[in-house]
């Protein structure tokens, strides 16, 4: 028997095997040590928002309250900070509170403000209560006062405008609407005078700046022989009415009939109802 301590020849297949592994995993330290140095932390109410989660006025809420995790750890400190690769996730009293939160579809008239009050112009919040409620409205909830507190339109409806309007206590549904990386468009019938040429309709689509900055491209079709129609992923302020002053049109009225998947439909000037558990904008 060979004596204990003599070894046996170390192979060149092994040298190769042994010099492949240890380089990998020198490979993989070195990348990982690289994301630490290169990722830097975030808000944590940033970072829920940028998930989706709610919004960050909601964030800093749920934090101070202790319902947020951060790797299975309960975070409620303000102003923490987390690495984007953190699982974040909402505790069971979080996700009952937003579940609770309604969002309102209404059919705005003309001569009230999306918003706060203005020039005499009521806001379209006061047309909320439960005789406006449209008899067709087949949501389960009840309408009481309460359910205005924190209840805010996701994007505007100028005052001579009419049609669907949103008002929510969701965060999420807000930042989905009318957050910066918004995709859901809006879908407009718009009645005009003047004379349209070919080459104002193709401005229209794609061309145009307002305030010094071009717009994002629409989809602007005629309906019939004086009313175009609209769609817009922005929203500025009475976009459609500068847009068509800029190739020689007059509105003479707007209604909005679609956001993203939600409709109008046949809900009447001035009444309202809920979202529906089913639908998705």
């Amino acid at each position: 028997m060979p004596h204990p301590s003599i070894q046996r020849p170390v192979t060149s297949f092994t040298k190769f095997y042994f010099s492949q592994r240890t380089a990998l995993c020198l490979n993989h330290a070195l990348h990982n040590c690289q994301r630490k140095i290169h990722m830097e932390k975030i808000r944590l109410s940033k970072r829920m928002s940028e998930l989706g989660l709610c919004s960050r006025r909601e964030a800093d809420n749920y934090i101070e309250k202790g319902w947020v995790e951060v790797d299975g750890e309960i975070v409620s400190e303000l102003g923490s900070k987390v690495y984007p690769t953190q699982q974040v996730k909402l505790r069971t009293a979080a996700q009952n509170t937003q579940q609770q939160r309604v969002t309102i579809l209404l059919n705005k008239p003309i001569g009230y403000v999306s918003g706060q009050a203005e020039h005499n112009y009521k806001p379209a919040i006061t047309l909320l209560d439960s005789a406006t409620r449209w008899p067709e409205d087949h949501s389960p909830l009840r309408f009481h006062r309460s359910q205005l507190l924190g209840l805010a339109p996701a994007g505007r409806l100028d005052i001579d405008s009419q049609g669907l309007l949103v008002l929510t206590q969701d965060g999420r549904i807000a930042k989905q609407l009318v957050g910066e990386d918004s995709k859901v468009d809006k879908e407009y019938l718009v009645r005009v005078q003047g004379k349209l040429e070919d080459s104002g309709l193709a401005l229209l689509n794609q061309g145009l700046k307002l305030d010094g900055e071009y717009l994002k491209p629409a989809k602007v079709t005629w309906q019939n022989e004086d009313q175009l129609r609209f769609v817009l992923r922005e929203g500025k302020k009475r976009q459609i009415r500068r847009m068509c002053e800029l190739v020689g049109l007059s509105v003479t009225g707007l209604k909005r009939i679609r956001i993203g998947k939600v409709k109008l439909g046949n809900l009447p000037v001035g009444q309202w109802r809920y979202l529906g558990p089913e639908e998705q904008f």
